[in-house]
Parts: C-alpha cells; sequence; structure tokens
C-alpha cells in the first residue's frame, strides 16, 4: 500500500533573496531522511488553457525546451515523456502530473509553483503539478520580450523542482526602491528570484544545478568519475547548523555549494569534478531563512575562508576538513 504525503514547494518569488546553493528534497523514511527522486521517467502532461498573449501550445513548446535542457546533462539519467494535452488543472490530486496556467491573484508575488505526493515508504515521487501565475505577462520570444517574464526560464527552474531540487541562491540581488529585490547576478537556475522581466540568460543550467541534478540522478560511472569535500563548521568549538558552505573550483570557474546539515555543523559537497577547491562559509544573513530550514539557524558570524585548498578526489571524498568561524 502506498502511503504518500504532500508536498508545496514554493515558486520563483519576486521578493524574496536566500543565499544558499543546492539543495535537495527529502522524504523521511524509517528513521532517516531520503532524497525525492522518479523512479521512472517523468510522464507529464500540459493543461489547455492559454495566458494573455500565450496560448498553451506555446506553453507546451516552453516546457518541452526545458525539460530538454535538463535530459542534456551527460552526467545524469533525467527523462522525460509528454503524454498529451488535458482539461484538468495542475493542483488535482488524481494521479497525473501536470503543468499549466493558473489565475492566482492571491499569490502577486510567485511566478509559479510545484507540489508534490510522495511516497513515504521509499521517497520516491507520486505525482507532481507545477502552476504558472497569469497574474504575471509572459513571454515564449525567442529573444525575450520587455516587460514580461520568460516562460521557458521559469520553466527550467520548475521542472528543477518537480525533479527534486530545492532553492540554491548562488546569486548577487539589489534593493530596489519599492523595498523588493532585483538579481544582478545568478550563479544557479535553482536561485529563488526571476530576473528582471525581458531577459533570457536563465535557460541555462550551472555548475550548481548540474552537481544537483547529477546527485539525484548520477549517470553510470558518476560515482567513480567525480569527488566529494567533507568537512565540519564550527563556532566557539561547537557544530554551526545551517551555515553556506561553497567550492570554488579555480581552474574552471565552478562555483558548487550545500549546507551544514546538522548540529555538528557536518557538510558535504558532492558531483564535483576532481581537483582542488577554495572553500568559503557565509551566514544566510541576507535571506528569507523559512525558506531553507524550519527551525532558527545562527547567522551570528563572519565569512571565513578554509586555510587551505582542499581537494576532491576521483572517486572518493576528501578528509573531513575543520572551518572555525568567529562572531561578527
Amino acid at each position: 500500500m502506498i502511503r504518500v504525503a504532500a508536498l508545496v514547494l514554493a515558486a520563483i518569488a519576486v521578493s524574496s533573496a536566500p543565499v544558499g546553493a543546492y539543495l535537495k528534497l527529502g522524504a523521511p523514511v524509517d528513521g532517516r531522511i531520503a532524497d525525492v527522486t522518479w523512479p521512472a521517467p517523468v510522464r507529464y502532461f500540459v493543461t489547455d488553457v492559454d495566458a494573455p498573449g500565450v496560448p498553451a501550445g506555446e506553453l507546451r513548446a516552453a516546457i518541452a525546451r526545458a525539460a530538454a535542457t535538463w535530459q542534456a546533462v551527460p552526467s545524469a539519467t533525467v527523462q522525460f515523456d509528454y503524454q498529451g494535452m488535458t482539461e484538468a488543472p495542475p493542483g488535482l490530486v488524481d494521479g497525473r502530473t501536470t503543468l499549466g496556467f493558473l489565475d492566482r491573484p492571491d499569490l502577486d508575488r510567485v511566478l509559479a509553483s510545484t507540489s508534490f505526493l510522495i511516497d513515504t515508504t521509499d521517497g520516491t515521487i507520486v505525482e507532481a503539478d507545477v502552476f504558472f501565475n497569469t497574474r504575471f505577462p509572459w513571454s515564449v520570444s525567442q529573444q525575450g520580450t520587455p516587460g514580461r517574464t520568460d516562460l521557458e526560464s521559469i520553466a527550467l527552474h520548475e521542472l528543477g523542482h518537480l525533479l527534486g531540487l530545492s532553492h540554491s541562491a548562488l546569486g548577487e540581488t539589489e534593493l530596489t526602491g519599492s523595498g523588493s529585490r532585483r538579481v544582478i547576478a545568478s550563479g544557479a537556475i535553482m536561485f529563488p528570484i526571476a530576473m528582471s522581466a525581458g531577459t533570457i540568460a536563465d535557460r541555462v543550467l550551472h555548475a550548481d544545478d548540474i552537481a544537483g541534478i547529477s546527485d539525484l540522478y548520477p549517470a553510470a560511472g558518476q560515482m567513480s568519475s567525480t569527488g566529494s569535500l567533507t568537512g565540519r563548521v564550527t563556532k566557539d568549538g561547537r557544530g554551526l547548523f545551517g551555515a553556506h558552505v561553497v567550492a570554488l573550483n579555480p581552474e574552471s570557474g565552478a562555483i558548487v555549494g550545500n549546507f551544514a546539515l546538522n548540529g555538528s555543523g557536518e557538510f558535504v559537497i558532492a558531483r564535483l569534478e576532481p581537483g582542488p577547491y577554495i572553500l568559503r562559509v557565509e551566514p544566510l544573513d541576507d535571506a528569507e531563512v523559512d525558506g531553507f530550514f524550519s527551525t532558527a539557524i545562527d547567522v551570528d558570524f563572519r565569512v571565513t575562508y578554509a586555510s587551505r585548498m582542499v581537494v576532491a578526489p576521483r572517486g572518493g571524498a576528501s578528509p573531513p576538513i575543520e572551518i572555525k568561524v568567529l562572531p561578527k
């Protein structure tokens, strides 16, 4: 008998500004947290409802392009299988994975959202739904449309959620005069704030996205061809839960990160190209923390670099390194 639990993941919000790196969704299974993944190709439907200026067929095409981008990651085994158009809106518990437009005036800061039903016996996804909010003007233009949000970019982000990735916050924002935030640089498609309307720069994946999806759906040989960095973040001799740890490959410029995810301050950054990395630890002090953690975390510490470079060995993990941070 399948037991399922509902999970709703907030989509790209136009006013939040988390600062993190790739996180995977998890489900409690027999006292442990299991990765939330699909056991087979993702079979999906698209709702036959138009948005102003964007017919449902154009939505279907944008989703297909975004799906092809995730499928093209050579280090992962992601597969999508389009099943056809449907009259059913996204959000119904009907055994189908459905993506489509919905009018959600109550969510005036949310461009799109992904929800799941999870089998809590093993963490597999039973079904998922994505809606794109027609309260926003959308574009499917190849070059983008001034004043309209690029649909393919947002679909790429939402399909990342649908596959099991949570938000990344490898990006830079600045406050606008209205008090919202504007993206000035993004290091991951899973960054939770959309770029300015009219921009199409978010139609590509970054190193952080690729590491995350390759960790969830590793292609043959990934375990032996990539490496991991391990360590512990401490403050005053105690583990620091929730510290954000970023790995920079100085040769390629690739940036991948994760968090210290237990009370001991331990972290793992996996699916890295073998070689030396610079490690940086920073607090989530420019973020809506509850978008990442359901409990309070300590953000009262200074940005800190590891005292030495750390090597991700091919087919294995680095010896643990301790990074000691100081209060601000």
